[in-house]
């Protein structure tokens, strides 16, 4: 990655080289034998990433496409409780007021989800929940599993945003009951921007809205898929499906325990880090609620201007995340997704601790011992 930059953001993230490679062939027919092959290797390599059995469908569009085509498959017209502690929450409470009836659960950003107002809502008719597994504009890792067991006990249909942690982390779709599930390509998988696949259970199938989307049909998108050879409804983004199952590949072979092990271990050193430069972290944890595990977030200490930081970062041919709307400013963010190991986190740490010591503010300790104490382990 040398004269490039280092993307050390919660997505894009950067994609090994024969990912980028993959994209260079020749056109291909989106009906052909050969890419749905290429959409199968995808699906089978994805599902125990998910941890589902269920169908899963791939989607030309973001992870925003993949959260509208599961609220506007299976919400229309119904009661959404949307939980929400930052802005992917938020995202997924306006896309629900558009298709149906969004009441919206709002904690702090970064704060815990409010599960006694989800029960509230639950008691009152709501049919859908919504939740984001790991909120990345507060970096907080949110309880998925008793999220879904609360939706099951009131018969509701769990929609689960884990855009930025499949692959990266432990998701259990099933185990957890999350009928639909959404993960983005461009997050911990590794692959470009612009693909997004969705999980969907036969409970949420049984539920399916009357009216739906047109381009973002999950019925139409599983009718094609269920065909011999699987194809998509409309026209696939050719090359991005290429890349992506490459990039399956590289899970596959590296190990879905070791990939994770490998996000943990990366996250905690930089956590390792901050710890060790006195700084705060955003997520503010308890028992159920812990901090993301493929993104770091920390609060500028007063005084300290965000492009002060990563401005110089920048300069160094390193780039990470400031903060999204009312964390504007105040925060920055470390993301460790995909193939970041550690001579990126080393690079990425030592970049902070000199920027803060060109701005002119005295950090308690050294950031970059700390991480290599957890790195070396």
């Amino acid at each position: 990655m040398y004269n490039e930059t280092l993307l050390m953001m919660p997505g894009p993230v950067p994609m090994p080289e024969s990912v980028r490679n993959s994209m260079t062939k020749q056109a291909i027919n989106h009906r052909s034998k050969e890419f749905g092959a290429c959409y199968a290797d995808i699906v089978r390599i994805l599902k125990p990433v998910f941890g589902t059995t269920n169908d899963i469908l791939v989607l030309s569009g973001s992870g925003t496409a993949g959260q509208e085509a599961a609220i506007g498959s299976f919400a229309k017209g119904k009661k959404v409780a949307a939980l929400v502690n930052g802005k992917f929450g938020e995202r997924l409470g306006q896309i629900a007021d558009i298709y149906g009836e969004a009441v919206m659960i709002e904690s702090e950003w970064g704060h815990p989800l409010n599960l006694e107002g989800l029960k509230e809502a639950l008691e009152n008719g709501a049919e859908v929940v919504t939740l984001v597994h790991n909120e990345t504009s507060a970096a907080i890792l949110n309880p998925a599993e008793e999220v879904g067991k609360l939706a099951r006990k009131h018969d509701a249909l769990f929609v689960l945003d884990a855009i930025t942690s499949i692959g990266g982390d432990v998701v259990e779709a099933d185990k957890w009951g999350a009928d639909i599930a959404i993960v983005g390509s461009q997050k911990c998988l590794a692959a470009p921007a612009g693909l997004a696949a969705v999980s969907v259970s036969q409970r949420a199938w049984d539920r399916l809205s009357e009216k739906r989307p047109l381009y973002l049909d999950l019925q139409k998108a599983k009718k094609s898929a269920d065909g011999n050879p699987m194809e998509t409804p409309t026209t696939p983004a050719v090359p991005l499906f290429l890349a992506l199952r490459e990039a399956c590949k590289h899970i596959e072979a590296e190990g879905l325990e070791n990939r994770i092990a490998r996000h943990h271990k990366m996250s905690a050193a930089v956590r390792a880090a901050g710890s060790a430069w006195g700084l705060s972290l955003v997520p503010q944890v308890d028992a159920l609620h812990k901090p993301s595990n493929t993104v770091t977030g920390f609060f500028y200490p007063a005084g300290v201007d965000d492009s002060q930081i990563r401005g110089a970062c920048k300069k160094m041919g390193i780039e990470f995340a400031g903060g999204q709307d009312r964390m504007k400013g105040k925060i920055f963010r470390i993301g460790n997704m995909g193939i970041i190991d550690t001579p990126e986190i080393l690079a990425t740490v030592a970049a902070v601790q000199m920027s803060f010591k060109k701005a002119g503010y005295k950090l308690e300790g050294d950031g970059l011992t700390a991480a290599v104490e957890v790195l070396s382990a």
